[in-house]
């Protein structure tokens, strides 16, 4: 049988994918569109369901693409995980949630690794893709793998490599965004950065597992810290009387040294609102506070609470209580134009809404429903009526299929969160975050 370097250069070799989410079915969809028979699998009957029927769950993967190739018999999905011991190359894209502590959470690369090992063989190459702490995939992942009685290096090969999607980006994707490699040997790196080339233009391999995964970690916790200088400007601006867009926008003019944030209801998504506390968790281990990373981490955190505190005090001055103040939010998930709503801020603003007695109504042309503590919210549609009757309307999230001019033109008062209605002459009727 040739070796794991000759099937991956004639395309023989077969890819696993553990893990059906946000990464993984983009992950699978790309080799397979290779030409390397994929193998993904879940612990959810319903996500391997669909993808055996073609049914994308996945903004950026179509149905047509998806049902093309599960026909052409390069991709399918099971819940046997069994199966792992068919494959040449096994991807960890599992979840690494916070705790209630917001402490890591690696019980799902522990419980896979575990399950890994099971079945684990020569020859095979074993790379993690979620995201984690620095030190996971050398301190937790090969232990376990470990277990099953093969060495790295020499039985099969171990390395991280950061997963780098960006939900609803028209313009990156896995073939044209640089992909990190970093293995616990020069073997894994080599044999991870020639697996990696059948679908990415551009490989960057690094001296280990650990630069990779702080790669990862920086990457997001440079958004983390920007995005809460920005919010802070905002709320100075707000008491100096200044707009923090019109700042924004006249910075850009500067061709170097400067690039563009924006201010928001906080931050959602798996990686932004998450990677700050992985890092300050390792950092403890060395008895080490990452203080200006914790800082900014809480100050996104604290949005919701002050765009919310921002709405009522914006119905009062228009005459009218949050209690049962009619409010329509609009837009719930995390970034605009998806349907994903990880992390949501756009959620937590809806809860503290109806906790302070307001009745609040949401749409969302990608979330059909939502449950807000014990309360399901079915997506209300944005007619006249609808907005003429609420008491307020908040724009959460900028999603391009509203009409702006429509929703200010039909509502008694707006409250822009996201800046989308500055070049909309100023009415009395719209507050804006940030002035």
């Amino acid at each position: 049988m040739p070796g794991l370097e000759a099937r991956l250069k004639d395309k023989s070799a077969i890819i696993g994918i553990v893990g059906l989410g946000y990464v993984g079915v983009p992950l699978a969809v790309a080799f397979a569109e290779a030409g390397l028979k994929v193998i993904g699998f879940d612990v959810q009957d319903r996500k391997v369901a669909a993808v055996n029927q073609g049914k994308s769950y996945i903004d950026d993967i179509s149905n047509e693409t998806l049902s093309r190739l599960v026909t052409s018999k390069l991709l399918k999905a099971t819940t046997d995980q069994s199966q792992l011991s068919e494959v040449d190359v096994i991807f960890i894209c599992v979840p690494t949630p916070l705790n209630r502590a917001k402490e890591p959470d690696l019980s799902y690369v522990i419980q896979e690794s575990e399950e890994i090992s099971k079945y684990l063989r020569q020859g095979q190459l074993v790379i993690l893709e979620s995201t984690t702490c620095p030190g996971s995939t050398r301190e937790i992942v090969l232990p376990v793998l470990q277990r099953s009685g093969l060495k790295v290096g020499q039985d099969f090969y171990l390395a991280y490599s950061p997963e780098r999607i960006d939900p609803g980006n028209k313009k990156f994707s896995i073939k044209n965004t640089p992909k990190i490699v970093g293995g616990v040997d020069r073997e894994s790196t080599r044999l991870t950065k020639l697996l990696y080339e059948q679908v990415t233009d551009v490989v960057i391999p690094v001296s280990s597992p650990e630069v990779a995964e702080m790669t990862k970690v920086f990457e997001n916790v440079f958004r983390s810290v920007n995005i809460a200088l920005v919010n802070e400007l905002a709320r100075l601006c707000e008491n100096m009387k200044i707009s923090v867009w019109e700042v924004i926008e006249t910075a850009k003019s500067k061709p170097f040294g400067y690039l563009a944030f924006y201010p928001g209801p906080g931050i959602g998504g798996h990686c932004i609102p998450l990677d700050p506390y992985y890092l300050a968790s390792k950092a403890r281990e060395y008895d080490y506070h990452m203080r200006f990373i914790e800082l900014a981490a809480e100050i996104n955190e604290q949005m919701p609470y002050y765009v919310t505190s921002r709405i009522i005090e914006s119905l009062n001055a228009h005459g009218k209580s949050i209690k049962n103040a009619k409010t329509l939010v609009l837009g719930v998930t995390y970034k605009q134009n998806v349907s994903d709503i990880r992390e949501s801020p756009s959620l937590k603003i809806i809860q503290l809404l109806h906790e302070k007695g307001a009745e609040v109504s949401y749409n969302d042309p990608h979330i059909a429903e939502i449950q807000v503590n014990d309360v399901i919210l079915t997506s209300t549609e944005p007619t006249v009526k609808n907005l003429s009757s609420a008491d307020c309307i908040v724009i959460a999230t900028n999603h391009s299929s509203y009409d702006y001019q429509y929703i200010v033109d039909n509502a008694k008062l707006v409250y822009d969160i996201r800046g989308v209605t500055r070049t909309i002459k100023r009415r009395k009727n719209i507050v804006r975050l940030g002035e």
